[in-house]
């Protein structure tokens, strides 16, 4: 009785998860034709790159947030995790110790990625995507 409420519950929280994933996807995909459209109207628009990196390293984060939200595994999770702190990096340059730290994190996410998830498991994960 509890198993079948159990597999009911977890079968909801799956459909769930991808409808949020299939929301997000369409609203990225609105945010890059909005910005595809504004890099030939807008008058100096590459101008200010750092609003141009800011708005397309936000769509490379959800982008891969979407694809944690539909495979969900460990090596899934820590590469969003390393994109959005390399966002960080790239996009703020307000002290050189936080991007040293940053980086430190980004070496401690593929440390972890290389020493901690097993061999299998990435195999299995690189065998899915091609």
């Amino acid at each position: 009785m509890h198993q079948k409420i159990g597999a009911t519950i977890n079968k909801i929280l799956h459909i769930l998860e991808f409808a949020i994933a299939v929301m997000t996807l369409v609203v990225l995909v609105i945010m890059l034709g909005i910005e595809i459209r504004r890099m030939f109207t807008v008058a100096g628009y590459f101008e200010d790159m750092q609003l141009y990196l800011h708005n397309i390293l936000t769509i490379v984060v959800g982008l891969e947030f979407v694809r944690m939200l539909v495979d969900l595994t460990p090596a899934n999770t820590l590469e969003v995790l390393i994109v959005a702190i390399a966002r960080q990096v790239i996009l703020s340059h307000d002290d050189p110790w936080s991007n040293v730290a940053s980086i430190l994190c980004i070496a401690g996410l593929f440390a972890t990625r290389r020493y901690l998830i097993a061999k299998k498991a990435l195999k299995m994960e690189l065998s899915q995507v091609e």
